[in-house]
């Protein structure tokens, strides 16, 4: 298997909370309700699943990688535009956060900000995921060896048996901390 395979897969299931939370905003929009529960899971997923684990692979191992590599003009300037868009989610998903909890504490209003919020991270995905996809994971390919694409590929499998135990040993703190 080819280290983006895995990237790859886990952008098929973003796709697929995409169209769930796209689902939501429309029921948000109708009823002007949000759900506190379903907004939480969104955020859940979003942090762990598409930044934690899917931006970690990129960042933390396949960039770090290609930052080693005489990259052409344009495959470091896509790579930098996806750097950035992974902070822009992550501000997104803070702001997020912050319009759930007013709307939880009570203000109403908050539920248009929560459409905006979401609708900017479901217009933002597949825009991205294509990106990744058609722009830059089969080009970059071309500056690996074999040998470093298994070894990348190995260290994909490595980083995501930590994250279970790295998420629930934060629940863990931020539960004693309270």
């Amino acid at each position: 298997m080819l280290p983006i395979g895995p990237l790859m897969a886990e952008h098929r299931i973003i796709e697929k909370m995409i169209a769930l939370m796209e689902r939501e905003i429309e029921k948000m929009k109708e009823y002007n309700k949000a759900n506190p529960l379903f907004i939480d899971t969104a955020v859940d997923f979003i942090r762990m699943y598409a930044d934690r684990t899917h931006h970690g692979k990129e960042e933390d191992i396949l960039f770090r990688e290609l930052k080693k590599k005489n990259l052409s003009p344009n495959h470091s300037k896509i790579m930098e535009e996806l750097i950035e868009e992974h902070i822009w989610a992550r501000q997104k998903v803070s702001k997020l956060i912050d319009a759930k909890k007013s709307y939880s504490k009570g203000n109403a209003g908050a539920v248009n900000e929560i459409v905006n919020l979401m609708s900017d991270l479901t217009n933002f995905y597949p825009q991205h995921i294509k990106k990744e996809d058609k722009n830059f994971f089969i080009p970059i390919l071309k500056y690996f060896s074999d040998e470093e694409q298994e070894s990348m590929l190995q260290e994909f499998w490595d980083f995501d048996k930590t994250l279970i135990h790295e998420k629930y040993k934060k629940v863990v703190e931020d539960l004693s901390n309270n």
